[in-house]
């Protein structure tokens, strides 16, 4: 039962089932949870490729155009709508008065993230824009915890999407007392083949390293 629950984003454009999801955090939300988009929302909500990838310079693949018009078709106008509206940040306020943001990338950023190679100077610019003392993100599906001493940031991975070679659910647990704050990284297992299994069966471009990648926790591609 903690105080306070964080969704990072990116939803909905992989799965076999993007409607139970927004369903899921749909409820979630309604009792409190914080749920923003991902620069993967914005594909499957707007189709608005160059916003959600801008480092595709040459284009966006046309299986990642394929999943965004699938996801958007499968979830309907009413659950688009509440996907469109999701914001891009959301903040949240301890009883010791310590500030948490919830991004995607990185403060103000919803594609530019905390790669674990980003240049340090980088990280600290990034970092900067925003007074929050904890920084909970997601985009490099990639768990770990930053402490920085003057900010930590909380890069929860990937709750079915991870990258890491772990194939199970990551998530953050963050505990924050009388300004002292710490946090680790959970995983929870999930029935990664059955997930997998049900990718394939959609039969869409490029579900084929989906699949492998839910199955082995590894980006394939």
């Amino acid at each position: 039962k903690p105080d306070a629950v964080m969704v990072a984003g990116d939803l909905v454009l992989n799965g076999a089932d993007p409607a139970l999801v927004v369903d899921v955090l749909r409820t979630l939300a309604d009792d409190g949870a914080l749920v923003i988009a991902g620069n993967t929302d914005i594909a499957v909500a707007d189709f608005d490729y160059a916003a959600a990838f801008p480092w595709m310079q040459d284009g966006v693949p046309d299986a990642i155009q394929a999943a965004a018009e699938w996801a958007h078709d499968t979830l309907g106008p009413d659950r688009v709508d509440w996907l469109r509206r999701l914001p891009s940040e959301r903040r949240w306020r301890a009883d010791d008065d310590t500030l948490v943001l919830a991004c995607h990338a990185s403060p103000g950023s919803q594609t530019a993230g905390f790669d674990r190679d980003l240049d340090p100077n980088v990280t600290i610019e990034r970092v900067a824009r925003t007074d929050a003392r904890v920084i909970v993100c997601g985009h490099t599906h990639q768990p770990e915890v930053r402490d920085l001493g003057w900010k930590v940031i909380v890069n929860t991975g990937s709750a079915g999407y991870v990258f890491d070679g772990d194939p199970t659910a990551s998530w953050a647990l963050i505990d924050l007392a009388d300004g002292e704050v710490t946090a680790e990284i959970r995983r929870t297992e999930f029935d990664a083949v059955a997930a997998a299994t049900a990718i394939s069966a959609r039969g869409l471009p490029g579900d084929v390293y989906r699949a492998a990648t839910v199955r082995t926790g590894k980006l394939v591609r």
